[in-house]
């Protein structure tokens, strides 16, 4: 399913806002608890995800990191939403040694965008050299350094490495 995206990017941004809410895709809901509805709305988390890469790929590359951000963030919202029967999902975000931003999920899976802006798909531990803080009561990562050597970079559509 592709959807139309219209207008003018944000000189701010590099990508446009309006683009990314407002349209109704075929089969879903106009809108989610009062909102309009997302571009990535499919039917779980894991469809959104996909949308939510694929809209990130064709972003300008410095604008990558905070735009997939926002995008996770609407997913954890929607399938968060009252009366949703999705499953849930959810993705925390860490800053990684090198300036990259870190997105790992709940599945051991996690979405790198490097300081360049491309983006790579690795496992949430192998992937990693991660330093952690362990107390009695907690363990929380103190640095994590990527290792991309062992990821696969996400390409825009028609290349070889898409996924």
């Amino acid at each position: 399913m592709t959807a139309k995206v219209s207008g003018k990017a944000s000189a701010r941004t590099g990508y446009d806002t309006r683009s990314m809410t407002g349209a109704k895709l075929p089969g879903a809901p106009s809108t989610i608890a009062g909102q309009p509805q997302s571009l990535i709305f499919a039917e779980s988390g894991e469809e959104m995800l996909r949308k939510a890469i694929a809209l990130t790929l064709h972003a300008l590359p410095q604008t990558r990191a905070k735009l997939f951000e926002r995008l996770t963030r609407e997913i954890i919202s929607i399938v968060s939403n009252a009366g949703s029967a999705m499953r849930p999902w959810t993705c925390t975000v860490h800053d990684g040694t090198d300036g990259s931003r870190i997105f790992s999920g709940g599945i051991g899976s996690s979405v790198v965008i490097d300081p360049t802006g491309r983006l790579w798909r690795a496992r949430t531990y192998e992937d990693f050299e991660t330093t952690y803080n362990i107390t009695p009561t907690s363990c929380e990562i103190v640095s994590i350094v990527p290792v991309y050597i062992h990821m696969r970079e996400y390409l825009p559509s028609g290349n070889k490495n898409t996924d």
